[in-house]
Order: structure tokens, then sequence, then C-alpha cells
């Protein structure tokens, strides 16, 4: 546990809504406060879905009422200001960092003379790192650490950038809330479930419809769901009716808790062309529900054992997951694996595990 004077803490975020890195940015609040640290939230974004602990200061509420130059300035020296007062002994910067001159400015000004520990969610580098290697060095230079949600991005990252202060802490996922599941969702349907962001440009949906397309699911009565919204959704819609699958390929809007439909599912599927840790398959599994996975680089192949909790499957291949899906229907002994071994197969992604490897981090023993 925490020495017996309290440490602040503060978690920067995008926002708390809308993504599988900013769930876990939430949960990392409950997951310090049940430690005993003070927990503060700084979110960029007016975009607050997802329960948090701690206090928490919404300049995207200011950004919603003056985003003009001067309403810039003007949370820039709130951030500042905030920091400063605060005095907190750790700062730990969980958003998308692609714009280079404002991260600069962000970590030579406001981060200062702070130990700021950066998480990097997703494989995709660039996004969070310059592409520069001078730039990326000069810019975190001050990094007190890294921390790389999967195995696959701190071996990339170490090997461009020769960071010798990376640490891989997978996502937690709180399990105890994944399990309280309502009976709000009630259906007699066969169905298998896409959970997260419409955004076909990541997520690459239109190969997971095609890959329905190929299967034999249709014939034998098992739906497709795919839940969620985002920007692609409009157009994929248009494709399922192009292909005459409306009534097999059923669309539902985003909603925060989706794990009434999740405990109902055959299984979770995931296509994406890249991920950080996709916690939709460690949620899933946690419900005792078997997942089926591209496996695309970061994250799958660190929470899927194949054949044990699920399938995983060569990337942009549609026939190879239309036969995986076509074996969860058809191979019944297959499945009764998968699906018996799905809950014990996550539990090192457990709150408890977790807070073992931030505790070390925060304590300075790591």
């Amino acid at each position: 546990m925490p020495t017996t004077t309290k440490k602040k803490i503060c978690i920067v975020v995008s926002c708390l809504a809308d993504g599988g890195a900013e769930k876990s940015s939430a949960v990392l609040s409950f997951l310090l406060d049940n430690l005993g640290y003070e927990v503060h939230i700084i979110s960029v974004l007016n975009l607050i879905d997802y329960d948090y602990k701690g206090t928490l200061l919404n300049l995207g509420a200011l950004k919603s009422k003056d985003d003009s130059f001067f309403g810039k300035l003007n949370r820039f020296w709130i951030f500042f200001n905030y920091l400063r007062t605060q005095n907190f002994d750790f700062i730990i910067d969980s958003r998308s960092r692609p714009n280079i001159v404002k991260q600069l400015i962000i970590n030579k000004i406001l981060y200062a003379n702070e130990k700021v520990i950066f998480i990097i969610h997703s494989f995709f580098l660039n996004e969070y790192i310059p592409a520069n290697k001078l730039i990326a060095k000069f810019m975190y230079n001050n990094a007190f650490k890294f921390v790389t949600v999967s195995k696959a991005i701190k071996t990339t990252l170490t090997a461009k950038y020769h960071f010798n202060n990376v640490k891989v802490i997978y996502n937690s996922v709180d399990q105890k809330l994944v399990a309280s599941v309502t009976e709000s969702f009630l259906s007699s349907d066969k169905f298998m479930l896409y959970f997260g962001r419409i955004e076909d440009e990541v997520k690459n949906l239109s190969l997971l419809i095609e890959s329905y397309r190929l299967s034999n699911l249709a014939k034998y009565n098992v739906k497709l769901t795919i839940l969620g919204d985002g920007k692609d959704k409009t157009k994929l819609e248009q494709k399922v009716k192009f292909l005459n699958l409306s009534e097999q390929i059923i669309f539902l809007p985003y909603t925060q808790n989706p794990y009434s439909l999740v405990s109902k599912a055959m299984c979770t599927l995931l296509t994406s062309k890249y991920e950080g840790l996709p916690t939709v398959l460690i949620e899933s599994l946690s419900l005792g529900i078997p997942v089926i996975s591209v496996d695309c680089e970061s994250g799958p192949s660190e929470i899927i054992k194949n054949e044990y909790n699920g399938l995983l499957v060569e990337n942009y291949k549609p026939d190879l997951f239309a036969n995986a899906m076509n074996r969860f229907v058809f191979d019944e002994k297959l499945y009764s694996l998968c699906k018996n071994n799905a809950k014990k197969s996550v539990q090192k992604f457990s709150i408890k595990n977790i807070s073992s490897d931030w505790e070390k981090i925060l304590e300075n023993t790591l």
C-alpha cells in the first residue's frame, strides 16, 4: 500500500467517453483510489460518460463555451495553474498526442519539473510519439516512464526510439462491474456480437460483414449484431442493405453498459487492423463469453490462446474468419471448451493484479 502520506495523482485524458482507452482511464481512477491515492482527472473534452473516481477538472466544458484564441489561452493558464497549485506527485497522461507543436508546449511548459507517466494505448505509435526520432527524444527527455498496454507496443517502441524507461501494464477490467449484468436484453435469437466504435478505417467492420456473408451462419439463423456508433455506421448499414442481409445483420445504438447484450451473445468478434489492448475481448471473456479475433498487431494474441478461450485468425482473410465463425456454430466441443475456459483465462487483467503493477511504479519500485 502507499505510504501514510497520501500521494496525489493526476490523470490527464482526452475525455471519459467513446473508446477503450478512455474507459481504461476511468477504471484506472478507481484502481488508484482503492490503493489510497488522491486522484484528480483533467479532461480536455466535454465528454463524460464513464463513471470515475476523484476530482474532475473539465477543461472541455470551457472549450464548449469559448474555443477562440483567448479561450485556448485561458484553458492553458487554468491547466498550468492547476498543476502548480495542486503539487501532484505524478501525472499520468493517457491521451493520444498526435500534434507535435502542441505536445512540445505541454511537455516543456505544463509538465516542466513534473514526474509524468505517458501511457501508449495503440500500436499506431504516431498517435503518441513523433516519427522523427530526434524530435521524439527532445520531446520526451523528461518522461518519468512510458507505460504500454501490450508487450507488442513495448517491443516496437523500444526498438524504434531506444527508450529505456518503458514498462508494460495491461489495461484493467473491473470484472465485478462487468459481471453485474441485468436482464434488460431479452432475445431468443442466436447471435454473434461486435461492440465498440464503428470506424471502418481502424476496426475494419467491412471485413466482418464480408466474413458473415461468406459464412453459413445466416442459413442456420445465427445473426450478427453490431453495437455502437461512429462515423461509418450509415455507410456500413447501406452495405448490409446492398448485400440483402438487413434481416441477419442488426445494428444497435451505443449504450454505456453493453454487458447484458454481451452476456447473451454466442461470442464477441474483432476484426481490427491494429489495436492496443482490446478491452472488449477481456470484458467478454470475463462474462464467460468466448471470442474470435483477427491476429492484428498488438493485443489479441496476448489475450487469446487459440482453441482454449477463443479463436485467433490471420488478419485480412475473410474466408478464414468466416470459417472460424462456422466452427463455433458447428463444433460444439470446441465452443464449449472455449466457453468454459473464458473467465479463468483473464484473471491476469483483474484490478487486483494490475493494481500491483501501478503501485510498484508509483512507489518507485519498478
